[in-house]
């Protein structure tokens, strides 16, 4: 296992190596000293999954404030993603930048985005399953959205707005400009 940084340094691809024979292949897809090493030493406390029937569905961009505030190591268990992670720590050098990583379950790549981002995908193919690690518990005090397709953000969705498939929650999310200071 082993760490590369994107173009947010914070924002780390953690690629998984895996051992193959005839009747497939294992990987180890968490390890608490191979991360620290990586420079992921954050101590996670649950595991979430989601399921999307639908390409083109869209999760995110979501986010919870401190001090419920969540880091997550996110990795496909079948079809694929675009996963996107914004900066919205206000006085950090890429303050509103993002990083978008295509993972999928074939390659068994994750991505870890760190507290202080906003955390987003969007389904490439049908019946894609996604698991994520966390930082902090849910909370519904806490518990934060914008607008996945805010022009301010200029992410590059695979999906256009008439066929990205929403929760009623992400349809009415505020833009970027409007959260006020978040991290």
């Amino acid at each position: 296992m082993r760490t590369i940084d994107t173009e947010i340094p914070e924002v780390k691809r953690v690629i998984t190596t895996r051992f193959g024979d005839d009747r497939g292949w294992f990987a180890e897809t968490f390890r608490v000293d191979a991360l620290a090493k990586g420079g992921i030493d954050d101590v996670f406390v649950q595991d979430n999954q989601s399921f999307s029937a639908s390409a083109g569905t869209i999760r995110g961009l979501h986010f919870q404030t401190p001090p419920a505030a969540q880091g997550k190591l996110v990795r496909v268990l079948s079809g694929s993603i675009l996963d996107v992670a914004v900066d919205l720590r206000r006085d950090s050098p890429t303050f509103g930048r993002h990083v978008a990583v295509r993972l999928d379950a074939t390659e068994g790549e994750q991505l870890f985005v760190p507290v202080g981002f906003a955390h987003g995908f969007c389904t490439l193919e049908p019946n894609t399953t996604v698991a994520y690690k966390v930082t902090a518990y849910y909370s519904r005090e806490n518990d934060r959205n914008m607008l996945w397709n805010d022009p301010d953000l200029a992410i590059a969705w695979p999906v256009d707005e008439a066929n990205a498939v929403l929760s009623d929650k992400d349809k009415i999310a505020p833009r970027f400009a409007d959260l006020g200071a978040a991290f």
